[in-house]
């Protein structure tokens, strides 16, 4: 699809200077911009536009919230704010993404230096600097929001029409990788192999020209400790140092530390060199496991060694005329930058130094002595100038990256708290590149809690976070363990909690690979995390958030058809089964598990008589499909997910998607919806996330990519489903891509209890269930036959002889909005059984849409007393619609006291029961009205709330 661009092109040179700027934003002003209503309950007007500040940062707001970046150096956020409560989730800048390419992990945006990382303050930010080996900004964009896949939207299940895609705007920031960086890269490539020795030492004897000196304040104290040379045993504040003279020619110089038991700060071990007029050094902090550099002048605290036994420090004199210090904590495959500082012409080491310095790189002790503890020094290492041809080779290599272009997106919605972000990779050079893993979020957020001892669960900072690359179950907690990590901080070490684990920096990033070629002139589409900026710690105020979200970003979940599973799949039971639905109101049938459907049956016999079913359900207008299970059933060694030693598939066992047996799988589902015209699928056991190390299986080279190949072909074909209008129930979190309904939260076994036991907790189910979902996105299931035992006594046929329980069912079902999978061979047995069905079929299409719309919790069924719940639209006809049950064998009178606030509802209400007629009630200063309500044994009474008293007018 062509995107139409707004405004302009901000354009830069590779530098990151400006090169042309037609226009200016409008300047923020958040007293002017922030927005006065409730966007959960008030009409707001509230689009997603670009400002900027008075000191040139961007702002991409909509009133609601705010993200602000800086461009120079280089783009970083620089606050992310929810701008009604004044709050910010914002403490410390980060770079914007991270890519590892063909092996070779490299950041996007982002600025260093930030001297604490508590919060962040306006004046530190023209201080940052850039990562000269970082994707430096050439251009932003900013666009309207494009629809991630299409959508054939069926009007008939929905409360009312919704937009797609989300209204908003779509800013969009270009990075490329400069000649610096290549330069920079090249220089941190591990090619000191190929500089020439100057001197080496792995202290298998103390050599001469090392000169030992070991504070006195323990006898103990030495740096050769029970004949091991350079193990350094000492009290820690105090100083055992070797040194020798440093030749002219010297220009690296490498120490590998094992920190041990030494818990030193900055007498921690290292090593340094010594100028005329100063020392520089870089050590190992063991008491906060951090790295120290000190310039000269002042020292800067740095990256985290984490667990790492042994950490190789390193210090370069650079043809600039620096000193740059870097870490490697795995044999130096890689290097971490950790400091650096400008000499003065002609500034050379004259010496140098390993072993405990003190905090300036000198030989005194702290007056504060600390306990004994061990270290070692294992090898040292001074390396000459790096021969032409090698530097020139290592530019060489990584000079195709100039020609990969990153982009980082952020989307912000009309009306909506909500950020989306992503990131993609484009290949314009003239090889492929693998991208190899990515974090398409860092996110350093403010900790909602500082405790200083060590939490079992901790409450994670208040952002309501999904992402579209989820699978595992029907819990939202699955989501960490495919896509997201609140990670402790190892640059926080200013944190109250003693261990310094406080989870609060966020990264978004599969948990394995992607390992993805990129061809050459192709691009690599990360998957999406949508941040949505909580203005309370309420839980149903959270929750309304995430609903809303919900039905803005995914809108086909509102998609609420009544639905009937039929037993048995022969040609007569389907027909009774769609003829039955058509004459109560019923809107699809879906041929269910152990009904005798078969998805994979691609013979011509079965699509014909497929298709035959298909044309006959159109004709009566119900929607019509069946189910096919993928994961948790077992096809062959060949083809089953090859897993790790130790692991066990999701589900016992799974075929992979990427095999043979599942490639052929997913074109005989294509096959099927293609050929007959079914328009609804019931996909059980959808891709769990199952690795696979298989080397034979034709979709997917090992285990590194064999989790994101797996998923992206699943979610493929639901979006394909989704622009066809097929409708998707999944029992997993595939929302996002597609899918339209999961499981409301159930234990099959409990429809073996019975019959009165089922009512409560079914009521209960849905409660619970709509705390994190719409009444359109959980299915309820109601065994109309005996379902996994319980005999007469759990199951509902003969219908007309239980029509009491029956109706019970069905007040529960539709007085909440939930559609339940009505799973037998009819729907009624006698003309009483089906009036009792269109009576409440015909309930729920009168007020659909307020019926469909957000539940408030009022009290949880339990058997005891009255249960409640709120239908709250503001912005429909019918404000809300209140459903009051009696699970007592006797009649009950109360007053309820109902909070109306999230109804729109301000002074009065007018209120009718059961459809009677209506009478005004008063809002008190809390919104809330007194109501009192008198309901039989064994039943249960519904009040609609409107402004008026003709809410159909």
């Amino acid at each position: 699809m062509k995107r139409h661009y707004l405004s302009f092109f901000l354009v830069f040179v590779m530098t990151g200077s400006v090169v042309a700027q037609p226009q200016q934003w409008p300047t923020f002003d958040p007293e002017q911009q922030t927005v006065q209503a409730d966007w959960l309950r008030d009409p707001v007007d509230a689009p997603a536009r670009l400002f900027q500040t008075r000191e040139g940062y961007l702002v991409f707001t909509n009133g609601l919230v705010s993200r602000t970046f800086t461009l120079q150096p280089n783009v970083a956020s620089v606050g992310l704010d929810e701008l009604t409560t004044h709050t910010s989730f914002l403490r410390s800048v980060r770079p914007e993404a991270e890519v590892t390419l063909d092996g070779q992990r490299l950041e996007v945006g982002g600025l260093k230096g930030q001297p604490i990382h508590n919060y962040l303050l306006k004046e530190w930010i023209p201080e940052l600097t850039s990562d000269p080996a970082a994707f430096q900004l050439v251009r932003y964009r900013i666009e309207p929001v494009q629809p991630r896949f299409g959508w054939m939207k069926k009007l008939d299940w929905m409360p009312k029409d919704l937009p797609w895609p989300t209204p908003g705007k779509e800013l969009i920031f270009t990075y490329r990788f400069p000649d610096e960086a290549v330069e920079t890269l090249a220089r941190r490539s591990r090619l000191d192999d190929q500089r020439p020795v100057v001197y080496a030492d792995d202290f298998k004897t103390l050599e001469a020209g090392w000169k030992v000196t070991a504070s006195q304040a323990h006898a103990r104290n030495s740096f050769v400790n029970e004949g091991k040379v350079g193990e350094i045993m000492a009290l820690e504040n105090t100083a055992v140092v070797a040194e020798r003279t440093c030749p002219e020619e010297t220009r690296v110089v490498m120490v590998a530390v094992t920190p041990g038991t030494d818990h030193s700060k900055s007498w921690g071990p290292g090593v340094g060199w010594v100028f005329p007029e100063r020392i520089v050094k870089v050590n190992v902090r063991g008491g906060d496991r951090r790295i120290g550099f000190f310039d000269g002048q002042k020292e800067q605290l740095s990256v985290s060694y984490g667990d790492a036994q042994r950490v190789w420090l390193r210090m370069e004199l650079t043809k600039s005329g620096q000193v740059q210090a870097s870490v490697s904590t795995d044999d130096q495959r890689s290097w971490t930058p950790v400091g650096s500082c400008q000499l003065s012409a002609g500034e050379r080491p004259q010496r140098v130094r390993i072993g405990k310095m003190d905090a300036e790189g000198g030989q005194r002790d702290f007056e504060e002595k600390g306990v004994a503890g061990r270290s070692r020094i294992e090898s040292f290492r001074l390396l000459g100038d790096l021969p032409a041809a090698a530097a020139g080779e290592a530019a060489d290599r990584w000079a195709y990256l100039k020609e990969v272009e990153v982009e980082v997106h952020y989307e912000l919605y009309d009306h909506l708290p909500v950020f989306c972000k992503w990131i993609t990779v484009t290949n314009r050079s003239d090889r492929p590149v693998q991208v190899d893993s990515f974090k398409s979020e860092l996110l350093a957020a403010t900790e909602p809690e500082s405790a200083v001892d060590l939490r079992e669960r901790w409450l994670y900072p208040n952002i309501t976070l999904d992402t579209d690359y989820n699978f595992g179950g029907m819990s939202d907690e699955y989501i960490y363990h495919s896509s997201l990590t609140w990670k402790r901080d190892s640059l926080y070490q200013t944190q109250v909690n003693f261990d310094r684990t406080t989870p609060c920096l966020l990264e978004a990033a599969p948990k394995i690979g992607p390992a993805q070629f990129v061809a050459v002139g192709e691009t690599f589409t990360s998957f999406r995390v949508w941040e949505l900026l909580n203005d309370s710690w309420d839980r149903e105020r959270k929750s309304l958030a995430y609903r809303r979200m919900m039905r803005a970003v995914a809108p086909w979940v509102t998609e609420n058809p009544i639905l009937m599973h039929v037993r048995s799949s022969d040609t007569e039971s389907v027909k009774k089964a769609i003829d039955q639905c058509a004459e109560v109101g019923f809107e699809m049938v879906i041929m269910t598990f152990w009904s005798g459907f078969e998805a994979e049956d691609d013979s011509p016999e079965n699509l014909t008589r497929m298709k035959e079913l298909a044309d006959y359900a159109r004709s009566k207008k119900i929607a019509l499909g069946g189910y096919s299970l993928l994961a948790s059933r077992h096809i062959d060694a060949e083809n089953d997910v090859l897993l790790p030693a130790g692991q066990q598939a999701r589900f016992g066992s799974s075929p992979c998607v990427e095999s043979a047996w599942g490639q052929t799988y997913m074109r005989k589902l294509y096959q099927l919806f293609e050929t007959t015209g079914l328009n609804v699928f019931e996909h059980d056991g959808s891709y769990p996330g199952d690795v696979c190390h298989s080397t034979q299986h034709p979709g997917h080279k090992g285990l590194e990519d064999s989790q994101w190949n797996q998923f992206r072909r699943v979610a493929d074909f639901y979006h394909w489903c989704r622009e066809r209008g097929i409708y998707l129930n999944v029992p997993d979190l595939y929302f996002l891509n597609g899918s339209n309904k999961v499981g409301m939260g159930y234990r099959e076994a409990n429809w073996s209890l019975p019959r009165a036991q089922q009512e409560i907790i079914e009521r209960q189910n849905i409660f619970d269930g709509t705390w994190s979902k719409t009444p359109s996105m959980g299915w309820m299931f109601v065994p109309l036959v005996e379902y996994q035992g319980g005999g007469k006594e759990a199951t509902i046929e003969p219908l007309k002889d239980h029509l009491p329980h029956y109706g019970q069912r069905l007040a529960n079902l539709f007085g909440a909005g939930v559609q339940a999978c009505y799973r037998g061979p009819q729907l009624f047995d006698s003309p009483q059984t089906r009036e009792l069905v269109k009576k409440w079929v015909g309930f729920y299409k009168r007020h659909r849409e307020v019926l469909d719309s957000d539940i408030i919790h009022l009290r949880r069924p339990d058997g005891r007393d009255y249960d409640a719940i709120l239908h709250a639209n503001p912005q429909g006809k019918e404000k809300g619609l209140l459903m009051v049950y009696n699970p007592l064998d006797e009649p009950i009178r109360r007053k309820l006291k109902v909070n109306l606030y999230y109804t729109g509802l301000k002074d009065k209400v007018m209120v009718s029961e059961q459809e009677g007629p209506a009478r005004c009630l008063q809002l008190d200063r809390d919104y809330q009205a007194e109501l009192e309500v008198v309901i039989p044994a064994k039943s249960q009474t519904w009040f609609t709330l409107t402004e008026d008293d003709n809410p159909k007018k």
